[in-house]
């Protein structure tokens, strides 16, 4: 048994979601998550969580959610760690963060959990007055290129901030801190960074009062 993560457009209309299950379950798969990322201009963004008894029906699954009119499969990706709750992540981020003692346990717990929480590829800490990356892992940008970026966001005059993209960014004002995500494997939707963005004013003011 494998645990997926699919990521659906759908027409927001009554039965949509329902046809699609019913297409789940006639590959032998299992329904267990359903998550609404995003909606609006009659179209739902769901992340669906799927079991599937063996890898070999990935394909056929896909193949049936797609038969199901105005329905679009925009990702799909085996869930590293198919225990998990994805409904708790944001709350055990916030207490994880808000239980550290010192600035570097803070930062490196922070980057660990949104890692873990976004699945993300790459996570930075930006200074914002010393204008520097004072953490970062996995596949992290250099210091140009998160200049630049941040340059383009602040001015209105980057991409990424008019359409969604596979980088999320926020900033955390009483500490004067930016937090870079990437992930190019799959688009943050407003769901994810609504929920960035709470993390990040919890995060703030404990990141804060070690400056305090």
């Amino acid at each position: 048994m494998a645990r997926y993560v699919l990521r659906i457009w759908l027409d927001d209309r009554p039965g949509a979601l329902g046809s699609v299950a019913s297409r789940i379950g006639s590959v032998k798969g299992d329904l267990v998550g359903i998550e609404i990322l995003e909606r609006g201009a009659g179209r739902v963004i769901d992340e669906l969580i799927v079991d599937l008894p063996n890898d070999e029906l990935v394909d056929l699954m896909i193949r049936e959610v797609q038969e199901v009119d105005g329905v679009d499969v925009e990702n799909v990706s085996i869930e590293p760690h198919p225990e998990r709750d994805s409904r708790l992540d944001p709350i055990l981020t916030a207490a994880a963060i808000i239980e550290q003692e010192d600035r570097p346990s803070f930062v490196n717990e922070l980057m660990t959990r949104l890692s873990f929480d976004y699945t993300a590829q790459w996570v930075v800490v930006f200074d914002l007055k010393q204008n520097l990356i004072v953490a970062a892992n996995g596949s992290a940008p250099v210091q140009g290129w998160v200049e630049a970026y941040l340059k383009g966001v602040m001015t209105g005059s980057t991409v990424e901030i008019l359409e969604p993209s596979d980088i999320a960014m926020v900033i955390m004002h009483r500490s004067m801190v930016a937090l870079l995500l990437g992930r190019p494997d799959r688009t943050f939707r407003d769901l994810e960074r609504s929920q960035l963005e709470a993390i990040a004013r919890i995060g703030d003011v404990k990141l804060a009062s070690f400056t305090n």
